[in-house]
């Protein structure tokens, strides 16, 4: 387990000293696989248009893919371009026996149906996790699933955090988006832990959450959690990361109101440096378990 800094009493959660690990981890796999002979793990990585996140999230696993001994491959699209010309290029990379994962980054042009083009990237291939058949998978537990990276890092960080005293945990999970919530609150049931998901219908959210043992927020609200909604001791993971301005400045804040959360709870992932760095190493983690099972 990392040895984790606190901050006002809690225990910080450091995703960017657990990536490292994670990442060291699938350096020396793959040093291992091409020493044997055996060819390199390869991701193909597109992006569409010229979003400044989406660029500094491509630009970040590219770099994160070096590191570890990934061959990337990035594709830029221009933002105009036709729902159809990007089906086409993820045709040729299903094909492509070189490119063991794809990634298309998130969001798409409006004009292009970002369900359809998720539904085109081969299962297999699939390493953000998104296609039904790999959510599927998750849902039956079946071992060769791809999970979606986020909540994967966050079960990875949780770990880290609680050993094996994770079973048997009460778990709430604010938010049910296909990408974050429901993926973690599937992954919790895998380790046998009570779970609760709380969205926007949701009656009487504040109690519900302090009710859990482990917090994980992922709603897109700027720190919508308050210290009064979480129970004294509780891990609380914040997968939120939103810009605000603050005193003439941009700042980035989570779904958690980091400081005063952190009087309250045991352990707390900071942002940014929680759980963003884990994404990426998850990202990797999938590629290498995409790049197995194609290899037989």
């Amino acid at each position: 387990m990392t040895e984790n800094p606190t901050v006002a009493g809690a225990t910080l959660i450091d995703g960017k000293a657990i990536a490292h690990q994670v990442i060291e981890e699938i350096g020396a796999q793959v040093r291992q696989l091409t020493e044997a002979g055996k060819p390199v793990p390869g991701l193909a990585v597109v992006l569409v248009g010229e979003d400044p996140a989406s660029q500094v999230y491509v630009r970040n696993k590219l770099l994160k893919c070096q590191q570890a001994g990934i061959v990337s491959r990035e594709y830029r699209l221009a933002e105009e371009t036709m729902e159809s010309d990007l089906l086409g290029l993820l045709v040729d990379l299903n094909d492509d026996p070189d490119v063991h994962g794809i990634l298309v980054q998130l969001p798409l042009p409006k004009h292009i149906d970002e369900q359809k083009v998720l539904m085109a990237i081969a299962p297999e291939k699939d390493v953000d996790g998104f296609h039904p058949q790999n959510l599927g998978r998750l849902m039956v537990g079946a071992s060769d699933a791809l999970v979606p990276c986020t909540p994967l890092g966050c079960l990875i960080m949780l770990r880290e955090t609680l050993g094996d005293q994770l079973a048997g945990k009460h778990v709430v999970v604010v938010g049910r988006s296909n990408i974050v919530g429901k993926p973690a609150a599937l992954l919790a049931l895998q380790q046998h832990c009570t779970v609760t998901v709380v969205h926007s219908r949701s009656q009487e959210i504040e109690s519900l959450c302090r009710q859990a043992d482990v917090l994980i927020v992922a709603v897109g609200r700027p720190e919508l959690v308050k210290a009064d909604w979480v129970k004294p001791g509780a891990v609380v993971l914040d997968v939120g990361i939103n810009r605000v301005e603050r005193d003439g400045k941009a700042r980035l804040v989570g779904d958690v109101a980091f400081d005063e959360v952190a009087q309250v709870a045991s352990a707390i992932t900071p942002v940014p440096g929680g759980v963003g760095p884990m994404t990426i190493a998850c990202l990797l983690r999938n590629t290498l378990q995409a790049y197995r099972v194609q290899q037989g």
